[in-house]
């Protein structure tokens, strides 16, 4: 996309930088799973298995993040056009239940692929897109909670209620994996509804490779405040510099995060920076407001919308690629023999996935398009009888 004279772009350009982020989110998830299904113990040793893995720690925080931010230009758009807090409310946590209602479904699904060597219990799993619905849920009970008659004024407090709640999310989360749990505050939970806070599935202690409400619902509400920041009358009149400004203050995170680490004073009895630490937290949202600064400069300024781009197209299905590369990675269809292959192999498999999904996004917006086109054309063609 060429530089505009018109300093506020147009709606298309204003989200095609957040189809982009969700399409590079994709990406590094099918590398993350590929390389993770189907190298041999030998590749699993190497320096690149490491950076691939590496990289697999940014698509849940992306999609998480992007899942706030899209869900406060819902929320605003439903606000600007009249809606009122309990009606919008309604609207925004009936999808929220909509969307975990399909990560039920999709667990149903994996249960019933692998079926009978997958346990019962996977049924109930804490996975990224159960994730996602309960925090839609959540973000739209503290959208109800700052509701404004003035719309501007809600976008304000939505900021202040979404990040203070980030923020306490993420500084209780260390004593909900560890010190709570012997207490009163948790210890009477079955594991069936324990998981829903610390991941802990039946296996008596949380589990890292979960996605449960602490930490992981931090990263969607820090999304629903920076999304409501961009929604501001000010940053949609000036988007560039608003865009630039949440990447400075991701870049400040950052810094204060790492002072704080390497701080001598600690407040919390066990102190895991990988797993549960707050400073790891801030630190990723940092780098997903520095992502949304490099993606928007890549869409507006670079060649992220020269022509066809495939990011974005992958971006506005990621749901459905989502779904389906993992039946073709590590169900029962795998394209490939796990934990057999070499470097080379894997990769030559990767690019075949990536290829497909993209073939199906494409496949799936070409439907919907037409479907789209059909209804346009038999409701003209009432409007010609009715005339």
């Amino acid at each position: 996309m060429r530089l505009c004279a018109n300093p506020m772009p147009a709606p298309q350009q204003r989200l095609a930088y957040i189809d982009w982020m969700r399409g590079l989110a994709c990406v590094l998830m099918f590398q993350t799973h590929a390389y993770d299904a189907w190298l041999g113990p030998a590749a699993r040793k190497s320096t690149f298995f490491m950076w691939s893995q590496l990289l697999g720690t940014f698509p849940a925080p992306l999609f998480l993040f992007l899942a706030g931010i899209s869900f406060a230009l819902v929320t605003d758009k439903l606000r600007s056009k009249g809606g009122s807090a309990s009606e919008v409310a309604k609207t925004t946590i009936r999808r929220g239940a909509e969307i975990y209602g399909l990560g039920l479904l999709f667990r149903l699904q994996e249960y019933m692929i692998s079926f009978p060597w997958a346990p019962w219990q996977d049924l109930v799993r804490m996975d990224v897109l159960n994730n996602i619905g309960i925090s839609m849920m959540l973000m739209g009970v503290v959208c109800w909670l700052t509701a404004s008659s003035d719309v501007s004024a809600a976008r304000k407090r939505g900021v202040i209620g979404a990040g203070a709640t980030a923020l306490a999310i993420a500084m209780v989360t260390p004593m909900v994996w560890t010190t709570w749990r012997p207490t009163l505050l948790m210890s009477w939970m079955p594991w069936p509804v324990e998981t829903f806070f610390d991941g802990c599935h039946n296996l008596g202690v949380p589990q890292a490779w979960l996605f449960p409400i602490f930490p992981w619902s931090a990263f969607a509400f820090s999304g629903l405040a920076c999304g409501f920041v961009l929604q501001s009358d000010w940053a949609k009149s000036k988007l560039a510099a608003a865009v630039a400004l949440v990447g400075v203050v991701g870049g400040g995170l950052i810094l204060v995060a790492r002072w704080f680490d390497h701080s001598p004073r600690q407040i919390y009895s066990v102190y895991d920076f990988w797993h549960t630490s707050p400073n790891f937290f801030l630190i990723r949202v940092g780098m997903l407001m520095l992502i949304v600064f490099g993606a928007y400069a890549w869409c507006r300024w670079g060649a992220g919308q020269w022509g066809f781009s495939p990011m974005i197209q992958l971006g506005q299905t990621s749901l459905l690629v989502y779904w389906v590369h993992i039946e073709f990675v590590y169900g029962r269809f795998s394209i490939l023999k796990k934990g057999q292959q070499s470097l080379l192999g894997a990769s030559a498999g990767l690019a075949i996935i990536t290829l497909s999904m993209l073939l199906l996004s494409l496949v799936r917006t070409r439907m919907k398009d037409k479907k789209i086109e059909l209804a346009s054309l038999f409701r003209k063609k009432a409007a010609a009888a009715g005339a």
